[in-house]
C-alpha cells in the first residue's frame, strides 16, 4: 500500500531574498555615485593632461598632426606645440646676456640684437666700446663681449662663421695712426675680434674681420644722433643650416 504524500508547505520567505539582493545592489549603486561625485577634479585634470601628452607623442611613420585624444570630455584639439629653433634660442640668449649688462652699466641705445636670416646680429655702438678717433676696446666693455662670448662658446657646432664688422660715419678722418675712416672701422673690428679670441676663447678659426668705412650707413649722417647711429661695430653670427 502507498504511503500518502506529505503535503509540501509553501515558502512565503523566497521574496527575502530578491530583496536583500536588491538592497544590496542598491546600497552599492549609491556608494559608486557618492564616489565619483566626490573625485577630485583638479587630479582628473592633471591626469588627462598627463595622458594626452603621452598619447601625443607621435610614433615613427605617424603623422604628428592627427587629432589628439580628449580625456578633459571638451571635445577639443590639443594645438601643437611649435618648436623653437637653434637660430632663435640662441637669439633669446644672447639678448638675455645683452640686457643684463645693460641694465648693470645704464647704457641705453648701445646694444642691439636682432635675427637675420642666417643667424644674428649684435649691433654694439662705437661710444660703448671705444673712445672717440681711439680702436683700443674700453675696459667697460668688457664683460659684454664676455658674456656674448660665453653664449657663442656653450652654443657649440651650430655656429658656422662670427664675422666682426666696423663702420664709422662719414666725417673725414685723417690721423697718422688711422689715414681714413677704412683704416679706423677695420682696426676696431679687428680689436673686438682679439678680445674675442685671445681674452675669452672664442675659437679663431671661425672669425673674419670687415672694415666697411662709412659706405653702409644705418641712417642719414646729416644729424649728430644719426652719425652716432651710424659708428658701431656689428658681430654677424652665421648659424650652420
Amino acid at each position: 500500500m502507498a504511503k500518502p504524500k506529505h503535503e509540501e508547505h509553501e515558502n512565503h520567505e523566497l521574496w527575502l531574498v530578491s530583496y536583500a539582493d536588491f538592497i544590496t545592489l542598491l546600497f552599492a549603486f549609491f556608494v559608486v555615485m557618492y564616489s565619483a561625485s566626490a573625485l577630485n577634479i583638479g587630479k582628473f585634470k592633471v591626469i588627462s593632461d598627463s595622458l594626452n601628452m603621452a598619447l601625443l607623442k607621435p610614433v615613427k611613420g605617424q603623422n604628428s598632426s592627427s587629432q589628439a585624444l580628449d580625456f578633459g570630455g571638451q571635445g577639443k584639439k590639443t594645438p601643437p606645440i611649435p618648436a623653437v629653433s637653434s637660430k632663435e634660442q640662441f637669439h633669446r640668449r644672447v639678448q638675455a646676456a645683452m640686457r643684463k649688462f645693460d641694465i648693470a652699466q645704464n647704457l641705453p641705445d648701445k646694444m642691439e640684437v636682432t635675427m637675420t636670416d642666417h643667424g644674428i646680429m649684435v649691433t654694439l655702438a662705437d661710444s660703448m666700446l671705444f673712445e672717440s678717433g681711439q680702436a683700443a676696446v674700453r675696459p667697460q666693455a668688457l664683460p659684454a663681449l664676455q658674456a656674448l662670448s660665453e653664449v657663442i662658446m656653450d652654443t657649440g657646432e651650430i655656429i658656422q662663421e662670427i664675422r666682426v664688422e666696423g663702420h664709422t660715419d662719414n666725417v673725414p678722418l685723417r690721423t697718422l695712426q688711422f689715414p681714413s675712416n677704412w683704416d679706423l672701422s677695420a682696426s676696431r673690428a679687428a680689436s673686438v675680434l682679439r678680445v674675442l679670441t685671445e681674452q675669452y676663447q672664442v675659437k679663431a678659426d671661425m672669425m673674419s674681420v670687415v672694415g666697411y668705412g662709412a659706405v653702409k650707413p644705418l641712417s642719414d649722417n646729416l644729424t649728430p644722433d644719426n652719425r652716432a647711429k651710424n659708428r658701431r661695430v656689428e658681430i654677424n653670427v652665421i648659424m650652420a643650416e
